[in-house]
């Protein structure tokens, strides 16, 4: 059997951590305007044995820079104001996730006119 609950991220810079059982799958995330805040539904295995693991996820305004390895999850709209809150999560510890730093010198350099 599986179930899904409903987690408020909070904002900011600092990411919002949630315990979540092994198996889980992000299924929607929305604004929720008379809260002011992000919301995002998690699919959830109810599996007794099952573990718990604790992930995190950071919203994140439209040209809010994150870092490359934040995986970008969904988008929520305030469909009465201009905001876009987009949620990504936070890789794990030992999860590199996105694109390596090592690569970051190459897409960092600005294309040779060869390379049009």
């Amino acid at each position: 059997m599986k179930t899904i609950h409903k987690f408020r991220l909070e904002p900011g810079k600092e990411p919002t951590t949630l315990s979540l059982t092994e198996g889980y799958r992000v299924v929607r995330s929305e604004y929720i305007v008379p809260h002011k805040a992000v919301y995002l539904w998690v699919e959830q295995p109810l599996n007794v044995g099952a573990t718990a693991l604790k992930r995190q996820f950071r919203v994140a305004l439209s040209g809010e820079p994150v870092p490359r390895t934040f995986e970008y999850i969904d988008t929520a709209l305030d469909q009465f104001g201009p905001e876009a809150y987009h949620v990504f999560a936070v890789p794990s510890e030992g999860e590199s996730g996105g694109v390596k730093p090592e690569n970051d010198a190459l897409i960092n350099q600005p294309l040779a006119s060869s390379d049009w």
